[in-house]
């Protein structure tokens, strides 16, 4: 099957986002699958003890776990997130990732 412009997703093909990336010991793992000017959707692999430091974004970013469970600060507020939870992390609002255990998600970055 040929693939998308981005060359990283399947055209008109059914696919499990999670089975498209796998775990690395002691590390993050991310594919882009798609990038355009308004809209990045990236899978991010994550092992057990990893994360992503405090920052932040000029646009808004949508997490949806796939594979796992992970812990969101957005704010100074924690949120603990399970596969099928999706959450909006706003622009401009300090926000950091930590894998309590390995978990996978997709990251999609609205840029319009």
């Amino acid at each position: 099957m040929e693939k998308s412009n981005s060359g990283n997703l399947p055209s008109a093909e059914a696919v499990r986002l999670e089975k498209l990336i796998e775990y690395s010991a002691n590390s993050i793992v991310s594919r882009e699958l798609v990038k355009t000017k308004t809209t990045t959707l990236t899978l991010f692999a994550f092992d057990g003890g990893q994360g992503l430091s405090e920052h932040s974004a000029p646009f808004d970013a949508i997490v949806q776990i796939l594979e796992g469970e992970a812990e969101l600060m957005i704010d100074g507020q924690n949120i603990l997130t399970r596969a099928g939870e999706t959450v909006l992390m706003p622009a401009n609002i300090p926000h950091a990732v930590r894998a309590n255990k390995k978990f996978k998600m997709l990251l999609t970055m609205i840029r319009g």
